[in-house]
């Protein structure tokens, strides 16, 4: 029998996050969080959204949520992809 090694999320563990929110942010957020991605995008009725793609613990996660709410932007989405 071959057993899984497959990791856990956990407090303390970074994992890789996809967040989606509407509007375009601009490339300064990828300097705020270290190496985070910033792409822009629009949805079919042409409204722009913001994807961010970066590598977290809990901590630096729940930080960048209420930087996004402190500016008014309601989440599209909040995908985990990879624990690390």
């Amino acid at each position: 029998m071959v057993k899984e090694n497959r990791k856990k999320i956990s407090l303390a563990r970074p994992a890789a996050y996809q967040i989606k929110v509407p509007g375009e942010l601009d490339e300064m957020w990828s300097d705020w969080a270290g190496e985070m991605t910033v792409t822009v995008g629009s949805n079919g009725d042409g409204l722009p959204y913001s994807t961010l793609i970066g590598t977290f613990d809990q901590a630096a996660l729940q930080g960048l949520l209420r930087r996004l709410y402190s500016m008014g932007l309601p989440l599209i989405s909040v995908n985990c992809l990879e624990v690390k």
